[in-house]
């Protein structure tokens, strides 16, 4: 006899780019996955009350407000996403906990490292599944990866070399906008929007960050806003030179401003038996070069996707087939649905965020001081 799947009634709140990305995953999660959860879109919320409703009916989301605090404060939701920028995540997410609501919340979880360690620990304290949105390492690729590198295939890593670099905001003509604010923002500006992709990728591949040094940079200084020009306030673009806990060394390199580049997403990993590299604009392919083999057979290989791979088979039963950018949220959201079924954290939490942004805040005091720091 079949058992009807347990309902979990979702509320999203922000309706833009990542909003859809969420509700697509949250409508096929179930059917690509067999979860034990059925995610419910149930309330969305945006900042007024026909936007919300446009916004629910495109989507598909059941109910709508035009309040964030009718989502959490509703009795019947159990999970929240919050896909809003990153100062408004403190006051949702405490909010959201006081309720009881499981959360995942977009990066960066908070505006400075403080911060988001309040979030961690207020989530540890209530219990309830809490995870960040770091959706790329989430690749069949960068998971194969990860498997390489803990099997020891290319034996202990002595460098890694990671970038995210796009051009949303290459253009000097682009109007300012809340990227470009601190207050609205970050103090980081690309270190944190796609500089923390990077970092989470490092972090996951290739172990804690011991020390630091930073070179941050504006390039627009001025964007036109809605009262005349306005100053940029945060970076455009920097450099961070990376010393690893297990002594390896690192270079990583952020830019929102890259003329060319859509999804910059790159890691080169070399270790004492071979090495690694990853291309997000190629996201079904991982290069494995293994340094035992004859040296007339040595070079780069590329691995290409396929049903043998981490969360590839669910999506497709072709090899070379592929993954696409949306099946990213899909396994993120079946890893939420996982964490609430299971009662058991699932990475990357709330800590593991905050992780991230103490790099993001070492780096910011690197720039500033002009020197190495050891993280703290």
């Amino acid at each position: 006899m079949h058992t009807p799947r347990k309902q979990l009634h979702v509320g999203l709140i922000g309706a833009g780019y990542m909003g859809k990305a969420h509700s697509i995953a949250l409508q096929s999660v179930r059917s690509i996955f067999n979860t034990s959860l059925a995610p419910v879109c149930d309330m969305l919320a945006t900042s007024s009350v026909q936007g919300a409703a446009q916004a629910a009916d495109a989507l598909g989301w059941r109910r709508s407000s035009g309040d964030w605090r009718s989502v959490v404060l509703d009795p019947e939701i159990d999970a929240v996403i919050i896909a809003t920028p990153p100062h408004t995540h403190r006051e949702m997410v405490l909010a959201a906990l006081a309720h009881g609501k499981h959360i995942l919340c977009e990066k960066p979880l908070g505006v400075s490292a403080t911060e988001s360690l309040q979030l961690a620990q207020a989530a540890e304290q209530a219990g309830l599944a809490n995870m960040v949105g770091y959706n790329y390492i989430r690749t069949p690729a960068s998971q194969l990866a990860r498997q390489i590198i803990e099997a020891g295939e290319i034996g202990e890593i002595i460098h890694v070399a990671a970038e995210h670099v796009e051009d949303y905001l290459h253009d000097p003509a682009k109007p300012a906008s809340w990227r470009t604010r601190a207050a609205t923002a970050t103090r980081a500006g690309a270190l944190a929007d796609v500089g923390s992709h990077a970092i989470n990728a490092v972090l996951r591949l290739a172990g804690p960050v011991e020390a630091l040094v930073a070179d941050l940079n504006v390039v627009h200084g001025q964007r036109r806003g809605s009262h005349g020009m306005e100053a940029v306030e945060n970076d455009d673009q920097g450099n961070l030179l990376l010393r690893f806990a297990n002594g390896a060394r690192g270079a990583l390199t952020f830019s929102r401003v890259a003329a060319g580049r859509k999804m910059g997403y790159t890691y080169r990993i070399t270790g004492t038996k071979g090495a690694i590299a990853f291309d997000q604009e190629d996201q079904n392919a991982l290069w494995l070069y293994d340094a035992g083999r004859p040296a007339a057979r040595q070079g780069f290989q590329k691995l290409l996707m396929s049903p043998g791979h981490p969360d590839f088979l669910p999506f497709s039963q072709g090899a070379g087939h592929g993954t696409g950018y949306n099946d990213q949220i899909v396994i993120e959201a079946r890893d939420f649905l996982q964490a609430i079924a299971s009662g058991q954290p699932v990475w990357p939490t709330f800590r593991d965020g905050y992780e991230v942004d103490r790099v993001i805040a070492t780096a910011l005091e690197s720039a500033h001081e002009g020197r190495w720091i050891t993280l703290r």
